[in-house]
Order: structure tokens, then sequence, then C-alpha cells
């Protein structure tokens, strides 16, 4: 468990008040971060703040200020400001319940693992989170962090509770304005059972450790390979996807194509590619196949069994 807690308080539902702790639930990944380098000197390059038209000016001449209109500010000195922070409650109250459906995907930011902070509060906390998993619902509260306001949820997660803040109304940029272009229309019964039956096939529990940034793992490769070359320029040969015919695609064809060689390529599968080509051959030649029965067979039927034993004593031997 990390050392230090991100909020320590309680969580208060009605008259019932639990200790607890919350931790982050997530770290800073393997992002690489780079420098502004000086190339002759190989020192890192600084920023000095600068005002334009003035040059330099000292830290002790700066204060924050808000754009009210195109180059209009309003200055705000650092008491001001911080006399409108919200004091740092250490109460969570739970103000609403909600099913787990009703909120949107885009409005969940950040996860924090909530555990009780001592022994007396396990049983407190064990039932709340019991009743949210029994009720299938999400509470809902604000939290003061910071002088900062954070509307938040909690839900079970195993033994625990895992808290999300989440972002404000203003904060969710509004759907309508992407989608609407999109036409509203239903595909066909056909495409609509290939593109499941491909899902279906591709579908499998979700292991996080499989997935990594290639990007990240590249750059680390670079950087080590840099270093050993000892500042030796090195150009890695990258293959981009190459694309396969015309942009205009038959999706029907592709789908069939991807059912058939199980999500892949339809090259990777042959013998699945097959398939599909018979069944077409069958429906198209089917008017074809009298003239084929008409025409004299015997004789080279009489040639396949004459040649089938030589065929199985090769095989036996």
């Amino acid at each position: 468990m990390a050392a230090r807690a991100y909020w320590q308080g309680q969580i208060r539902l009605a008259l019932v008040s639990i200790p607890v702790e919350i931790y982050p639930a997530t770290k800073s990944g393997a992002a690489i971060s780079f420098r502004q380098i000086h190339e002759p000197s190989g020192k890192p390059i600084n920023y000095e703040k600068v005002v334009q038209g003035i040059g330099p000016v000292d830290h002790d001449d700066i204060v924050k200020g808000y754009e009210v209109s195109k180059g209009n500010f309003v200055l705000l000195e650092d008491d001001e400001i911080e006399a409108v922070k919200i004091e740092s409650r250490k109460t969570l109250e739970l103000v609403q319940f909600v099913d787990q459906h009703e909120i949107d995907v885009f409005y969940f930011e950040k996860p924090y693992y909530v555990v009780p902070a001592d022994d007396l509060a396990d049983e407190a906390f064990v039932v709340l989170r019991e009743a949210l998993r029994k009720t299938r619902k999400i509470a809902l509260g604000q939290l003061s962090v910071r002088g900062r306001e954070q509307l938040v949820s909690l839900r079970p997660c195993g033994k625990g509770i895992v808290l999300e803040t989440l972002r404000y109304a203003d904060e969710v940029k509004k759907a309508q304005s992407y989608f609407d272009e999109i036409p509203d229309e239903k595909p066909s019964e056909d495409l609509l059972d290939l593109a499941t039956t491909l899902i279906d096939k591709k579908s499998a529990p979700f292991e996080p450790a499989e997935f990594h940034d290639r990007y990240i793992d590249a750059l680390k490769g670079l950087i080590e390979k840099k270093t050993r070359a000892k500042g030796k320029k090195i150009l890695e040969d990258v293959e981009e996807p190459t694309s396969r015919g015309s942009n205009v695609i038959d999706l029907m064809a592709a789908l069939k194509r991807s059912v058939g060689s199980g999500g892949g390529a339809a090259s990777e599968n042959p013998a699945a590619k097959k398939a599909p080509a018979k069944k077409a051959a069958a429906k198209k030649d089917a008017p074809a196949k009298e003239p084929a029965k008409k025409a004299p067979a015997k004789k080279p039927a009489a040639k396949k069994t004459a040649e089938a034993p030589p065929a199985r004593s090769r095989k036996r031997a």
C-alpha cells in the first residue's frame, strides 16, 4: 500500500460515519519525456520569463491574471485566491445513489482505492460495500481536496471500494455535434450476423498485461542503441501496413474472409478461404452441370480406377 494517502476522512451515510483512507489506483505510465538541449554544448535549455517590449522580469513582479477579453486581464493576488478556496472537509457525504449504467463513460476521470482507516471501521465499510453490490448502485458525493470540490462516485471492487472522480457537465462536450452526420440506418441482417460472428471469434477475457505501448518500447530500444553507439545516428526501419486493394471495399466479402480466417487476413488460413469459394462455385455453375454430364466421361473414369492401385501401393511403401 502507498505510504501516503491521497485523502483521509470519513464517508457519511445519514448518521453512519466510516473512517477511510483513499489511495491513487493508477500511476504514471512509462512515458518518456525529452528536454531541449543546446547541441554545441550539450547543456539543457532553460527558460526566462519575459514581457514583450520589456524583457526579463523579477519573480516578485508576477501576479495571476484572468483574461476577460482579448488583451484585458483581471489581476488577482494569491491571498484573494486563497480566500475563496473551499475548506478541505474531512467528510465525504453520500447524497445520491444511481444505477451503474446511468453514468456515461466519459464522465469518469480517475480511480482511487478506498480502504477502512482502522479495524473499528471494517464492519460499517463491509456493510456499505455489500449494500452497493446487492442493489447494483453507485454512490455519489462531493469531495473537497486542495481547495477544489470534486464530484465522485463509489462502487464495490473485490473486497474494497473504488472511488472515481467525475467530470462536471460543463467539462464534457456534447456528442451530438460529432455524431449528427452519421447515418441513422440499420445494417442488413447478413452483414450484422457476420460481424457478430467475427466478434465472438475474437472475444477473450481482458488481460491488461498483454497490451503494451509499442511506441514507448521502441523509444526505449532506440535510446539503448543510441547509448551503446555513443551518439551515432540510428534510423529504425518501420514497416508500414500496406494497403490491400482499393479503398472502396466489398464489406460482405471482407467480413466473410475475416470470419473464415479466424479474424485475420484471408491468406493466413487457406482452408477457410476455400470453403466460401466452393459454395460460390456451386451456386454459379449449377446450370452448367447438365452439359458436363452429357459429355462422354466413361473412359477417363476407367483410367482413374486403373491408376488407383499403384497410388495406394506407393503410400504403403
